[in-house]
């Protein structure tokens, strides 16, 4: 009995040593690689991609990644199956998370933890992930100067006034006080794929407006006309309502975007079609 009980330990403890563990981190499979960018479509959604690019002999199943960058709030995280084939490369899009704005621009890179299956086993890598197009500290020195704004104002645009070609017609931008301290000096209102401020050319418009955060509101009429005149333009529009406005807060000086609200966008496109004369 004795040495029965000894040869089923043995063969339990042999069945513990094949059994397979969990997979821990390693490098990258041979002949892969991962990179950050950004298409002008994710721009709007604050999205971005990860490109993988599999020159690999074998076929590879996405299971999930995560990206970690001081810069934002959180990590990046993407739960959703992914094949690439071998020769193969595929962006997957990533949703990014509110920026850290006490960590510096230019913080140390990124780096990703790659969960994977390779001819039906599991594996993880993990590694640094460059961001080519440094849209990354862009996008996070954007919208740190736009929070140090918003302690100060906010900017929004209203009151759409139409017209007809030739005359410019009117938006007008917003400046409201938050009701704290500090102040900000709005400079100039960049040209849109779409719009300009005069039929002269695709000068900003200049503004220098000085705004306390504990002052009055100011309201300024910004007069438009078509930078364009063609139906694509219209029909094809995802910027032309997106303005750059300069701005110097604390002594930076940077650019935020101002967006017309949807109902104004509408406005806007449709006095466009007209004023050129494809309206209808």
């Amino acid at each position: 009995m004795g040495a029965l009980l000894v040869a089923v330990l043995a063969a339990v403890l042999a069945l513990m040593a094949c059994a397979p563990s969990d997979p821990q981190p390693g490098a990258l499979p041979p002949g892969v690689s991962v990179e950050l960018i950004q298409l002008r479509s994710d721009v709007v959604d604050r999205a971005a991609q990860v490109r993988l690019v599999n020159a690999g002999e074998d076929d590879l199943v996405i299971t999930r990644l995560e990206i970690i960058d001081p810069r934002f709030e959180a990590p990046i995280v993407r739960d959703r199956r992914a094949q690439v084939a071998s020769g193969r490369t595929l962006d997957m899009r990533i949703a990014l998370p509110p920026v850290a704005c006490d960590a510096g621009a230019e913080a140390d890179a990124a780096t990703i933890e790659l969960e994977y299956e390779v001819n039906g086993r599991a594996a993880i890598a993990e590694a640094s992930i460059p961001d080519p197009l440094a849209f990354i500290p862009l996008l996070h020195e954007k919208e740190c100067l736009r929070e140090r704004l918003a302690d100060v104002a906010v900017m929004s645009w209203s009151g759409f006034e139409p017209s007809d070609a030739p005359a410019p017609a009117h938006l007008t931008l917003e400046i409201a006080p938050s009701g704290g301290g500090g102040s900000a000096l709005v400079e100039t209102v960049e040209t849109t794929p779409l719009l300009m401020f005069d039929a002269a050319g695709a000068a900003p418009f200049v503004l220098d407006a000085e705004i306390g955060g504990s002052g009055s509101p100011q309201q300024v009429r910004v007069p438009l006309v078509p930078l364009r005149c063609d139906p694509h333009a219209v029909m094809e529009d995802k910027r032309g309502t997106i303005f750059d406005v300069t701005v110097e807060v604390g002594g930076v000086v940077g650019v935020v975007e101002v967006a017309a609200p949807a109902e104004v966008k509408g406005e806007v496109l449709a006095w466009v079609a007209d004023w050129c004369g494809f309206g209808g």
